[in-house]
């Protein structure tokens, strides 16, 4: 089979020799996500990409994933949410309390007033039950704990209330790279199509953007985003926190109907290879599912912590690159 592997780069493989193995294992591009990343840092990634490819010819691509819409914690130290515990949340963008947690977006707050009352962190692998709310802060207990840490994404399972727009370091990346060919923006959480054509006729004709598709409704109008992009992911992870592992289930089945007849690629994102983050080896269900989607009509995958921060970040690639 001929497809597209989509390595997510990060302390696991920030050495231009792990790049060079992982292409030569299969990898096809690399991604960065920008919402762990200051601008200093993400600069010197670039231009240690951009000379890597100078010194050795390599005509690939990299994808800069801002964090459009999407709700994230702030900075705190990491520390592990005990079950049961009471937790606070505040409008902020840091802190340093061991028993509050800063959430630096208004419209998450607003959000919580109509929600189906449970908030989920960092892929659904912490969940909160609210307890009561306010302007800018909800007070939560914690019933499934684990450890949380900075910049983890936040939302709730049932609201459709977002500030769909890109923040200003989202609009600042893209005036600083702009200009460089090899580079695309994948777009967090957007909503559908009328949201697609204010960031096309924003960003312009000419920059090449990727739709991250993670709630509900940018499923039910996935052509009409696919119509203004130059590919779609469907990421697995926020989608399941959206709508429940069922419920995300249930949606990657009618949408790997529709993959075949969209205006552009899609690719299938998140847990892809999850095993591997901490294995040699990969689950047999991790393999059926890239063949799945292959046979499906997807043009590749996304590989996310598997590369970005696994034990095996060049065999995880292989792993994916074995059909």
């Amino acid at each position: 089979m001929n497809y597209d592997i989509i390595a997510t780069l990060g302390p696991a493989s920030a050495r231009r020799e792990i790049w060079q193995e992982m292409l030569a294992s299969g990898a096809s591009g690399f991604r960065l996500n920008t919402s762990h990343l200051n601008l200093a840092d993400l600069n010197d990634w670039l231009e240690r990409l951009a000379s890597f490819r100078d010194e050795c010819g390599a005509d690939f691509g990299v994808t800069l994933d801002l964090q459009g819409s999407k709700w994230r914690v702030g900075q705190f130290p990491a520390f592990e949410l005990p079950t049961k515990q009471s937790i606070l949340l505040i409008l902020a963008s840091e802190t340093d309390r061991p028993d509050c947690l800063p959430v630096p977006h208004a419209d998450f707050f607003q959000a919580a007033q109509t929600s189906g009352g449970e908030i989920v962190l960092n892929d659904a692998k912490s969940r909160l039950a609210i307890e009561s709310t306010g302007v800018d802060w909800v007070r939560a207990r914690v019933t499934l704990g684990g450890l949380i840490s900075p910049h983890k994404g936040i939302t709730f399972n049932q609201s459709d209330f977002r500030k769909e727009t890109l923040n200003e370091k989202d609009r600042l990346i893209v005036r600083r790279t702009q200009g460089l060919g090899w580079v695309d923006y994948a777009l967090s959480y957007v909503r559908d199509g009328q949201e697609m054509r204010a960031y096309r006729t924003a960003l312009g004709a000419e920059t090449r953007l990727v739709a991250k598709l993670e709630r509900g409704p940018a499923l039910e109008d996935a052509a009409g985003i696919a119509a203004q992009m130059e590919g779609v992911w469907l990421c697995r992870g926020d989608l399941g926190a959206e709508l429940g592992l069922a419920g995300m289930a249930a949606a990657a089945h009618r949408f790997a109907a529709q993959v075949p007849g969209l205006p552009c690629p899609a690719f299938l994102a998140g847990q892809v290879l999850e095993h591997m983050t901490t294995h040699p080896t990969p689950t047999r269900a991790e393999i059926c599912g890239i063949y799945d989607a292959m046979q499906a009509g997807y043009r590749g995958v996304v590989l996310s912590d598997e590369t970005a921060i696994g034990a095996n970040p060049v065999l995880a690639v292989q792993a994916a690159a074995g059909f």
